[in-house]
Order: C-alpha cells, then structure tokens, then sequence
C-alpha cells in the first residue's frame, strides 16, 4: 500500500514526451492586423464622408421640393385666404404665408434646416397663388455641396416641381 502513495519522480526521458503548446500571437502577426486594419480605415473614411455630403444634398433637394409643394397645396386650398410660398437661403427653408418673404405672416412660418456644407443659388423665395396653386415665378434653385455635387429643383409655369 505504500507504494501507492509514493511520489513519482519525472525523468528526462519522461520529458521528451510532453509537446509543450504555447498559443498566442507574434509581434509581427500583430503589427500586419494593426496596418490592415490602417489602410481599410483610410480608405473608409474619405468614401463615407463623400457618401455623407451627397446624401445631405439629396436630402436637402428633396427638403426644398416638398416645402414648395407644401406651399403649393397651402396656397390651392386657399389655407388662410393667403398665398403661400418657400424662402429658400443657406441654413435653412422657410414655408410662409403671405404675398412675398418680406410681407409675410411670421406665426406660420415652418422651418427647415439645410446643412451649412450646403449652398443655394438661382432664385431664393417661390409664392403660389392662392386658389390656382400657379408661381408667381419660374426658375430652377441650385443646391452645391462642399464636394460640387450639384441638385438642380426647376419649377415651371404650370407649377411642376422637378429635382
């Protein structure tokens, strides 16, 4: 019973059996994923910032085409016994009520943001008359994005908003 209980000594031959396993990374596995990893984040980020520019100026585009028919449909259902029309300037789109931007009725003014990396060109106020739901003018609005993406929104004679 004794030898049961006695402690059994490793030798050298007794070694060369264990596989000793060591798992890990090496330095340099480490230093390739860390430069893989630089090179998709530098490709990434300038196409994400490209894509965010674009999508503001689609929004934007299509921010301005509603806010005119909003106006538009104000201005036909004779809302207020008022002309309706959008102000369109750097920051932001103005839906007003009355005969021109400077004349307005400022209670009903809805607004809506643009980005700043966003510009406006062409004509900047569009009025509908009341009833007929006509403009009183006709032009095309240019909205140009930091990158010269451009969104062209015309409105024609009958009141037709293309973007």
């Amino acid at each position: 019973m004794e030898n049961m209980f006695r402690e059994r000594r490793t030798t050298f031959s007794d070694m060369k059996n264990y596989h000793l396993t060591i798992s890990g990374f090496t330095l340099i596995e480490m230093l390739l994923s860390i430069a893989a990893l630089s090179i998709i984040a530098g490709i990434g980020v300038p196409v994400y910032q490209s894509l965010q520019v674009r999508n503001d100026l689609d929004i934007a585009a299509t921010t301005v085409a509603h806010d005119a028919r909003r106006a538009q449909l104000l201005a036909q259902a004779s809302d207020g016994d008022s002309p309706w029309g959008v102000s369109v300037s750097t920051a932001q789109i103005i839906l007003f009520k009355g005969a021109s931007y400077a004349s307005r009725d400022s209670t009903f003014d809805e607004l809506s943001s643009i980005p700043t990396t966003i510009t406006s060109s062409g004509f900047t106020e569009i009025v509908f008359n009341k009833y007929t739901g006509l403009p009183q003018t006709t032009g095309t609005i240019t909205l140009t994005s930091i990158a010269g993406n451009l969104r062209t929104i015309t409105i024609n004679a009958k009141g037709t908003i293309t973007y």
